[in-house]
């Protein structure tokens, strides 16, 4: 898969292990991140990593910030993205099987290497559920509210 990798500067600590884990896991990795700890924005970050997943030209994102709620946040802003905080394995599982989530957020204050290795393993080997029409159901009515509040706000 391409993953596209995004980090402010509070995730800056952790983004080179989070790199390495991808590419270990045999995915390209495009880095729109920040390069050392000097201050940015987190939502300009979840701009920047959730184009390329909008646009096909990434399968899945990962950000990387203090606590990773920031980031979910911001990204959960963005129409077609569908981001959790994930800070142990079976919510990273299960927030793309059951929901389609393509973007996964570490907090950098909250998880070692170690976690994060296991939360990117499970996130970019699961897949979505599509054969249960439960699933299907609940991510189309995500995919109509985006739509409803567009009309709304236009």
């Amino acid at each position: 898969m391409r993953i596209v990798l995004g980090n402010d500067h509070a995730g800056f600590p952790l983004k080179e292990h989070v790199r390495s884990v991808l590419e270990r896991l045999g995915h390209e990795v495009l880095d729109v991140g920040a390069r050392g700890t000097d201050p940015v924005d987190f939502p300009d970050v979840a701009k920047a990593v959730s184009a390329p997943v909008r646009a096909g030209e990434a399968d899945r994102g990962v950000m990387v910030c203090g606590t990773g709620v920031g980031a979910a946040i911001a990204a959960n802003k963005i129409a077609g993205i569908r981001a959790t905080v994930a800070h142990d394995t079976y919510t990273a599982r299960q927030a793309v099987e059951h929901d389609d989530v393509n973007v996964v957020c570490l907090g950098a204050w909250l998880v070692g290497p170690a976690i994060a290795t296991q939360v990117l393993e499970e996130f970019l080997a699961a897949r979505f559920r599509s054969d249960d029409p439960d699933f299907r159901r609940r991510v189309q009515l995500l995919h109509d509210m985006e739509r409803e509040m567009a009309t709304d706000t236009a």
